[in-house]
């Protein structure tokens, strides 16, 4: 079994500071106890090299393993994380990898 990362990238359409603090809130909220999480970590760039093109925020869920993931999806948790993020973003992009240890 594989640990799975979930990285979302996310160009606000409007306010950063208001948004950022709306996802920093519902990501704590709901993403932690989903079965199967291990960790979430979001936030904005902190990064000098100033490579994050048009993405402002990035949020990443590592889950124990494929099934967790699939889990996680329709689960009623990550559904306002899920709404939100779609309803304030002028684009988003989703990736997932499998690990290496």
């Amino acid at each position: 079994m594989s640990e799975i990362v979930h990285v979302v990238l996310v160009q606000w359409n409007g306010d950063h500071a208001s948004s950022e603090q709306r996802a920093a809130e519902l990501v704590r909220q709901h993403l932690p106890g989903i079965d199967g999480v291990t960790s979430v970590d979001a936030g904005p760039s902190v990064s000098s090299e100033g490579l994050e093109g048009r993405f402002d925020w990035m949020l990443v869920v590592r889950f124990r393993d494929r099934a967790a993931l699939d889990g996680y999806l329709p689960h009623p948790d990550h559904q306002p994380v899920a709404a939100f993020l779609g309803g304030a973003s002028a684009d988003l992009v989703v990736f997932d990898i499998e690990a290496r240890s």
